[in-house]
């Protein structure tokens, strides 16, 4: 089933689904069961890409579509040359909040970049390794505005038609690869929410748990 040793799980969803919430529960959940996680964040997870981090969401900075795209590559090569990649094969479960999808929606379907140079490059730098589970977490746009905060990054302050391709460019996604991404509904409660999570996740487990 699975690529590589290990196991490579993502979280995605437009700004404000819960997602970060979700991530930290599932976190929780697996360091309680003793199995063996790493859990990273893009962009960021390395010294490299924090510092990039910074410039991408930036609420005062200005970068073409083209240059965004590549700064959250950059980031991704690092994170996966040196955390991920080598934590799968430790037969290690990485557990990612956001990864390869999030370009595909935001700088593809979002901000209108070719998806085919997109997939290519992410697969350059991770190597060919998609997550093995996905969970797109679906929240109407509107809802997902009311959740978030007053300090809004630069990617957050863009208008709701973008978030609107955004989230359709999740679930396009999710319709072509139903076998690898999951879609919840974010409407429910965080508990519900998370139940359901575990639930789908839970068979995933088997190539860690002895």
């Amino acid at each position: 089933m699975f690529k590589t040793n290990g196991l490579l799980v993502s979280l995605e969803g437009i700004d404000g689904c819960g997602k970060s919430t979700q991530f930290e529960l599932l976190q929780a959940r697996l360091t309680e069961l003793g199995l063996p996680l790493i859990a990273v964040r893009e962009p960021g997870g390395t010294a490299v890409g924090e510092g990039i981090r910074q410039i991408l969401l930036q609420a005062s900075y200005s970068l073409t579509t083209e240059a965004e795209m590549l700064l959250y590559l950059a980031a991704r090569a690092e994170l996966c040359k040196q955390t991920i990649l080598p934590s799968l094969r430790e037969n290690k479960i990485v557990l990612c909040d956001r990864f390869v999808d999030s370009t595909q929606a935001y700088q593809g379907y979002g901000s209108g970049l070719d998806l085919n140079w997109i997939k290519q490059l992410n697969w350059q730098v991770t190597g060919g390794r998609l997550p093995d589970l996905t969970f797109v977490l679906n929240l109407p746009v509107e809802e997902a505005v009311k959740r978030r905060s007053n300090s809004l990054d630069r990617l957050e302050m863009r208008d709701l038609n973008y978030h609107r391709r955004v989230q359709q460019g999740y679930l396009k996604i999710a319709c072509q690869e139903p076998e690898r991404v999951e879609v919840l509904d974010a409407t429910m409660t965080k508990e519900n929410l998370f139940t359901n999570l575990w639930r789908k996740l839970q068979p995933f487990l088997n190539c860690i748990i002895k």
